[in-house]
Formats: C-alpha cells, sequence, structure tokens
C-alpha cells in the first residue's frame, strides 16, 4: 500500500507545479505566447507547453486564463512596451513621436520576439467571449494616446508646437502610425522598411524646433 502512496505522490509532483518553479520565468513564457496568439487564439494547451506547467498548477499560480492574461500583459507594458514613458521624456515633440516610432519597429522587428505589438494585434479581431479582453486592449490604446496628446499639449505650451496643431488628432496620427507598423512587422515586413516608413511620418511632423 505504501509503495502504491508513493508513487501516486511522484506522479502528482511531476504533473504539477515544477520543483524549480520561476513565477517570473513561467509569467514570462506567458506573455510570448499570448504576444504570439492574441488572447483569443491562446489554448490552455499552447499555455501548459510553453510554461511546462499543468492545469491546476497554472491556475493555482497565477488564477484562470483571463487572470494569466492581465498579469501578462502588465508584464508586456511594464517591459517590452516600457520605452513609451521614455519616449515621452524627450525634450521636444517631434523627438518624443521620433523615438517612440523608432523603439516600436525595434521591438516588433525582433528576431527573438513574436512580431507585432500584443496589444494591437490582440484587439484587432475577437469573438464574443473574448470581448472583455478586447475592451481592455482598446483602453490601454486609448491611454497611450491621451498622454501623448498631454505631452504634446505641454509642447504646444511651450511654444514647440505651433498654436493651431490640434494636439488629439497629433496623437492619433503617431497611435496610428504604431498600429500600422505591428501590422506591416506582423505580415513580415523588415526594420529598414519600417524605418523608412518612420522618417516618411517624421517629415510631416508639424514643427522641428530643436528637432535634432
Amino acid at each position: 500500500m505504501r509503495s502504491t502512496e508513493n508513487q501516486q505522490t511522484g506522479v502528482l509532483k511531476r504533473r504539477g507545479r515544477p520543483p524549480s518553479f520561476n513565477y517570473d520565468e513561467a509569467l514570462e513564457k506567458a506573455m510570448q505566447t499570448f504576444w504570439m496568439y492574441g488572447y483569443e487564439g491562446t489554448s490552455m494547451a499552447a499555455l501548459i507547453e510553453a510554461m511546462e506547467m499543468n492545469k491546476p498548477s497554472i491556475y493555482a499560480a497565477f488564477g484562470n486564463k483571463e487572470a494569466l492574461f492581465n498579469q501578462a500583459l502588465e508584464k508586456y507594458v511594464s517591459g517590452p512596451s516600457a520605452f513609451l514613458k521614455d519616449a515621452l521624456k524627450e525634450p521636444t515633440s517631434y523627438l518624443v513621436a521620433k523615438k517612440f516610432l523608432t523603439k516600436a519597429v525595434a521591438l516588433l522587428t525582433q528576431q527573438q520576439k513574436p512580431r507585432g505589438c500584443m496589444i494591437v494585434q490582440g484587439a484587432l479581431s475577437c469573438g464574443p467571449e473574448a470581448e472583455m479582453m478586447q475592451k481592455k486592449l482598446i483602453a490601454y490604446r486609448a491611454n497611450s494616446e491621451a498622454l501623448f496628446k498631454e505631452r504634446f499639449d505641454l509642447a504646444k505650451a511651450n511654444a514647440d508646437l505651433p498654436k493651431e496643431v490640434n494636439t488629439s488628432a497629433l496623437a492619433k496620427y503617431v497611435a496610428t502610425i504604431h498600429q500600422g507598423i505591428s501590422v506591416q512587422a506582423f505580415s513580415g515586413a523588415s526594420k529598414d522598411a519600417l524605418m523608412e516608413i518612420v522618417d516618411i511620418a517624421m517629415q510631416s511632423w508639424p514643427s522641428k524646433v530643436n528637432a535634432e
């Protein structure tokens, strides 16, 4: 009887949380999987394989799929996508936009990372069951636009942008270029090709005061 109990315990250990379980490493693998396939396109089977954990262990450590996605999304925003905050600190509106788009191209075309932006790609098309996640991703994008508008309002107050500039439209312009870059990167566009797009976009910037 004891031998049978030991065998059962051994099976549970092998199927449960790995002995060397590392929360950050497991979450990183989940983030990469969601980044590659989107929320709806990522199955629990894919997460189990990527994280090397069984379903009960994933639920115990991270919660359900929705909770895990939320944690992975936060990791993406504070990690790979954190260059947005750095870009907003640039001294001119021109450099804010240029740094943001340049860093975006670098990230979204990395060979070692999934192509495209996790926030953009994940919100493009979702079924009814993923509608809440889609709305969450759209809210993230809207927040980014709001941060750009706030920064461009400051630039306008400092005479870095002309008084007639519509800062809401300018913020959406930057966001739209970024979203286009994400889709193009996902489709296989090269870094050089996308940087040419950034260069063209920056040529139409309303002000180049202290641009370089």
